[in-house]
């Protein structure tokens, strides 16, 4: 039997199939191999430096959200914002890695002292008086969920950064004879005289005829028009429609008052002198001169010599100091004190606390307005969905918005709008709640079936941050767009006709008088048969407005080429027709500020230039790889 087998295995049959077997095996074992060819776990790799898509997705997510935020009212995010975002997003950190690359290969690098000095200097982070407020750091740290060795981090890149572009423009200058080209045109100055033909002093023609007012009737439909409008009842319930129903009891006030004590009591707080030095043995040497009885002027001058940086904090709490040691060591310390090193991310730090403020406590009838608005926002936020659910189960039965219960907290509205929320009188309709409820209960009326009772509310998502909102509408009513009847409008079309001609009549007079003053006649002969008066205009320059002088005018003047060229324009009362009296060339050596500011605006454009095309040079440099398909993926989310 085996040697059967054995003489078997030696036939071509037997090879063949055992090959089958093999390339079967092979592929079973490296078919998770092959099919992670083309896919990656990065989203982006820029010169060897890969970013994630949850990393991204966070930048993403983030940018979305203030785009959203940056809509017209009634707007929705739609995949071409998302792609436009996503696209940005991007962009800014394959650059923002490609430069700190660069940086590194340079090695640029920003010291302790400049980092520092930046913080300290903030706006956002000062006080009154211009005083470092370390509770504003804190805040703002804490408002965006960045720790501070982060935010930190971020400056000094910024700071680096800045290094770097400064040594890119460092003795940027635009052409002299650019500057001096830009300057005379801008700073050109002319006078003309013009002539006003207003449509008012035309004089009314003939009283039209009925054929005629009919002809303009039917010649301008669109200004006879009635918009579709609909005739709607809604009910709308909010979360604040909902606190309002709520009672609040005294008992309730007061108990909330006992548990929540701690948030009523102002902490003490201290304000600190405080030195930031390199290092603890800098800052011991300091501490020991400060506490022999220096001044304060004294030690900053002293701190500044050793490269550290001084600054006067503002009253904080522990909590609003920018260090836990230092808040610790700054209340374990008497009022006139020097306290320290204390080593933080800043640096080794000493201080002297300059005033104690005493804290205090808010009283039961001081916080009961602000405990009562509370309790009545929490207990509406849980009330809400309880509401909508009773909402729902009665329209749920088809008996339609005249049997919901009037205790519920909702709002009701009745009325006729068109499709821009404006009632027939053009007045916006009074619907209740916020605009966003608004736009999306005068978006339902004109979806809606005439006459369907609603089944349910719908949901309205409120901007940042100001909750959910619902909504339930009937259209008891259709009013189809058409013309309004030639009699009801009779008045309006034989204002409109006699308009249309004194303009008409007012565009003849004006361009006789353009006419024949490009036929060689004098404006002053030409203004004198129309009857009309001819005044100089005050001195007119490309860069502001000047006042009775329209600006269609002003725009046409400065595009004559030759004294004594006519022109003519149409504004909203009438026409003017002018002619160029002057043509003042400007003196660039009597200005040398106006040029010198000119200059700063142009070098400032190079910069730009310069900075863009170093970055798109270091992008390119990078070779950057983008994985498209997981791209799309942010792209097309939830479309």
């Amino acid at each position: 039997m085996i040697s059967t087998f054995r003489r078997f295995l030696d036939t071509w049959i037997a090879r063949a199939f055992f090959g089958v077997m093999v390339i079967a095996f092979v592929i079973w074992g490296v078919g998770d191999v092959v099919r992670r060819i083309g896919t990656s776990s990065y989203l982006v790799k820029v010169g060897g430096e890969e970013i994630s898509p949850g990393a991204f997705n966070q930048i993403f997510e983030r940018d979305l959200a203030i785009a959203e935020e940056r809509l017209p009212e009634g707007r929705n995010v739609t995949a071409a914002l998302r792609r436009q975002v996503a696209k940005a997003a991007l962009d800014q950190q394959i650059a923002q890695i490609a430069l700190q690359q660069e940086l590194r290969r340079l090695r640029i690098a920003a010291p302790d002292a400049a980092v520092r000095q930046t913080v300290f200097a903030m706006p956002a982070f000062q006080g009154p008086g211009g005083v470092y407020d370390p509770a504003k750091l804190t805040a703002a740290l804490a408002n965006n969920g960045i720790t501070q060795d982060r935010f930190l981090g971020m400056v000094r890149g910024q700071i680096a950064q800045q290094q770097l572009t400064s040594a890119l423009i460092a003795g940027l200058a635009p052409p002299a004879e650019l500057v001096d080209r830009l300057y005379r045109f801008a700073a050109e100055i002319r006078t003309a005289e013009m002539a006003v033909v207003p449509f008012a002093a035309a004089p009314p023609p003939p009283a039209p005829d009925a054929a005629a007012l009919r002809r303009w009737y039917a010649d301008h439909p669109w200004l006879y028009r009635i918009p579709a409008y609909r005739t709607i009842r809604v009910v709308a319930v909010t979360g604040a429609s909902v606190a309002a129903t709520v009672h609040v009891t005294p008992a309730q006030v007061a108990a909330y008052y006992q548990a929540h004590k701690a948030s009523y009591v102002a902490p003490e707080k201290r304000a600190l002198h405080v030195l930031v030095l390199h290092d603890a043995k800098q800052a011991a040497s300091l501490a020991t001169q400060w506490r022999g009885g220096a001044d304060w002027a004294t030690m900053q001058a002293a701190a500044k010599k050793d490269g550290g940086t001084a600054v006067a904090m503002a009253p904080a709490s522990a909590k609003g100091m920018p260090d836990p040691a230092l808040a610790k060591a700054a209340f374990a310390t008497g009022q006139g004190d020097v306290g320290g090193p204390v080593v933080t991310p800043l640096g080794a730090v000493i201080f002297q606390v300059t005033r104690v403020v005493s804290g205090g406590n808010q009283t039961l009838a001081q916080a009961t307005p602000a405990i009562t608005a509370e309790l009545r926002t929490n207990a509406a936020d849980s009330r809400l969905y309880d509401v909508v659910h009773q909402v729902n189960d009665v329209l749920g039965t088809g008996a339609g918005l005249g049997k919901l219960p009037g205790d519920l907290g909702l709002i009701a509205a009745e009325g006729t709008l068109d499709a821009k929320g404006d009632t027939p009188e053009g007045a916006k309709a009074p619907l209740p709640g916020p605009a966003a409820l608004t736009g999306a209960i005068v978006k339902a009326a004109f979806a809606a079936a005439p006459g369907t009772p609603p089944a349910e509310l719908r949901e309205v998502a409120l901007p940042l941050g100001g909750g959910t909102a619902y909504f339930a509408l009937t259209v008891t009513k259709v009013t189809k767009p058409g013309e309004k009847p030639f009699a009801a409008v009779k008045d309006q079309v034989t204002a409109q006709w006699t308009a249309a001609r004194r303009r008409k009549e007012a565009e003849r007079v004006a361009t006789q008088v353009l006419t024949s003053v490009q036929g060689g006649a004098t404006f002053a002969h030409a203004a004198a048969i129309a009857a009309l008066a001819v005044q100089p205009t005050p001195p007119l320059s490309r860069e502001r407005p000047t006042a009775g002088v329209p600006d269609p005018l002003r725009a046409a003047i400065f595009g004559l080429k030759r004294v004594g060229e006519p022109t003519m324009v149409q504004t909203a009362t009438g026409f003017v027709v002018a002619v160029l009296t002057g043509i003042t060339p400007p003196d660039p050596a009597r200005h040398p500020k106006q040029i010198a500011a000119l200059s700063t605006v142009l070098t400032q454009s190079l910069a730009q230039d310069v900075a863009a095309g170093f970055a798109a040079s270091l992008r390119a440099r990078a070779h950057p790889y983008v994985d498209h398909a997981q791209f799309e993926s942010f792209v097309n989310n939830g479309q």
